[in-house]
């Protein structure tokens, strides 16, 4: 994809948010990988693997005679990854720098993953194909996407409902589909794919981490929505202020986005 075009800030800035979400989204993540079977000795691919939390947690499945491939086209984000990769000692995991359109992908994985990507892709589709071609014959194609339509608050919150237009309209502007998650069964079913499965999960709480992804998300997408023209930086400053009161404000209740979660097998 067009790095340009790219709603979320990458680099360190980036970085960070995404393990602030990996920490509260592990349970569910790694609730998928074991219900599809990831297991010891598998090989692995994890498309636009970000700072590498999720290859991660794949290493630790597939075990030191598996192995681990991350794909992401932000430097920074790589480069955070090897060297938590080498701090940790894992020797089952590597990372290349590969946009997984242009990619020549072998068909040599056992497992192709891909989480919060597809979301910001003008040709989603494209994405999966590429996936299906890396994945060898009974292979799995597993992918994680979000409905963003699908937060919720107790009490209600005006900035909350503000964030989540924002965030919509700025990722269609840009091409993407911030509610992609009800397509994903039947984008794996084009892309050839059999034994289709489903689950919706939905993070939830009042309070630790989970009630800082929202204003901390909107700080990162802040500079393309006011480059959009969708709002000004007063106004976007003005909704973060309010999305962190929120997050402090104690027995105030936060979601985060329905998240799809669906996965198939590759016909023999």
């Amino acid at each position: 994809m067009d790095a340009s075009r790219y709603v979320i800030r990458g680099g360190v800035a980036g970085r960070e948010r995404l393990r602030l979400l990996a920490n509260v989204l592990r349970p569910t993540t790694r609730g998928l990988l074991e219900r599809v079977g990831v297991a010891a000795r598998m090989n692995c691919i994890d498309v636009g693997c970000g700072g590498g939390d999720v290859s991660f947690e794949l290493a630790g499945l597939v075990g030191p005679h598996g192995n681990v491939v991350g794909l992401d086209i932000d430097d920074v984000k790589l480069n955070l990854a090897r060297e938590e990769a080498a701090s940790r000692n894992l020797q089952n995991v590597t990372f290349r720098r590969v946009d997984i359109h242009d990619g020549d992908l072998r068909e040599e994985f056992g497992v192709a993953y891909t989480r919060f990507l597809l979301t910001h892709l003008a040709a989603p589709a494209i994405a999966l194909e590429k996936m299906c071609g890396a994945v060898r014959p009974d292979g799995l194609v597993v992918v994680e996407d979000i409905d963003f339509r699908g937060h919720f608050s107790h009490p209600e919150s005006a900035a909350l409902t503000r964030y989540v237009d924002l965030y919509a309209r700025v990722v269609q502007r840009r091409g993407g589909d911030p509610h992609i998650g009800p397509r994903l069964p039947g984008l794996l079913h084009d892309a050839g794919l059999e034994k289709i499965e489903v689950h919706v999960v939905q993070p939830v709480g009042m309070e630790g981490e989970i009630k800082l992804i929202n204003p901390i998300t909107l700080e990162n997408i802040a500079d393309s929505v006011v480059e959009d023209g969708l709002a000004t930086r007063d106004e976007v400053s003005a909704i973060i202020a309010e999305l962190y009161a929120f997050a402090r404000t104690p027995n105030t209740l936060v979601s985060l986005p329905r998240i799809v979660q669906a996965w198939g097998v590759k016909r023999m």
